[in-house]
């Protein structure tokens, strides 16, 4: 083999993994213009490339952890972090739940989603006839911000594209992205969530994508549960449309 066909060996291997400083694919790079409200298609809707998806999935992902490893790559593990918060559930999920960042039960715990938001979030997806062991949980950000403080530029620059291989592998059908911060990573947009809830984004893979407010939000204003149980019966259907 070549010292050429090395080097690109190495970096096919890297790129496969996310790493930002040797993709080529721009799709991480972009910003998209704001969606615009009162359409479920709107022409501004991100176009994303089509991965194929991988032969398997739980191996892949058990390898992006591993290259993950404890991470020192932003400045979060100096910041009282306990450990990479990675994901959970099935490996080939149809539905998918995106998330901010791990809260001070995940940062315990190692699991997205396991605190009084994460209890409501296992009530929601009950409700769509699921169980956290059919669908795939993760964050955009893989530690927790000191004080639960909103993720910054940054470390989200940082950690999108680990996101971004655990999306390609999973290959969901339906991507529900829960709350701001998650909309904004995922579509690139700065549009607020409770104008952009509830409308269906065409998303990379051929994936459809469902904004919604956070369950930490419903837990201040549980009187938008029903605005968020409409968009989940939405992810329903298109789970149904796709079989």
């Amino acid at each position: 083999m070549s010292a050429r066909d090395d080097l690109a060996g190495h970096l096919s291997y890297f790129r496969d993994l996310g790493v930002r400083g040797v993709s080529r694919d721009p799709i991480w790079q972009e910003r998209g213009e704001p969606p615009t409200s009162g359409s479920s298609a709107p022409d501004d809707t991100v176009a994303q490339a089509d991965p194929a998806p991988p032969a398997d999935p739980a191996a892949r992902l058990t390898e992006l952890r591993e290259f993950i490893g404890v991470c020192t790559r932003c400045k979060l593990h100096t910041l009282g972090r306990k450990q990479v918060v990675f994901g959970v559930g099935n490996p080939s999920a149809d539905l998918m739940f995106v998330g901010e960042a791990p809260g001070a039960d995940e940062d315990v715990q190692g699991e997205p989603f396991v605190g009084r938001a994460g209890q409501l979030l296992t009530k929601i997806i009950e409700a769509m006839g699921l169980t956290r062991a059919d669908v795939y949980i993760a964050n955009v950000i893989k530690c927790r911000p000191p004080g639960n403080r909103n993720p910054e530029p940054d470390e989200v620059a940082t950690c999108e594209p680990f996101l971004a291989r655990q999306i390609d592998t999973i290959h969901p059908k339906v991507i529900v992205a829960l709350g701001t911060f998650a909309a904004k990573a995922l579509l690139k947009t700065d549009a607020p969530i409770s104008r952009i809830r509830g409308q269906v984004f065409e998303y990379r893979g051929g994936a459809k994508l469902i904004p919604t407010f956070h369950p930490a939000f419903l837990l201040r204003s549980p009187e938008r549960k029903r605005d968020v149980w409409e968009d989940m019966k939405k992810a329903r259907a298109l789970l149904t449309e796709s079989d």
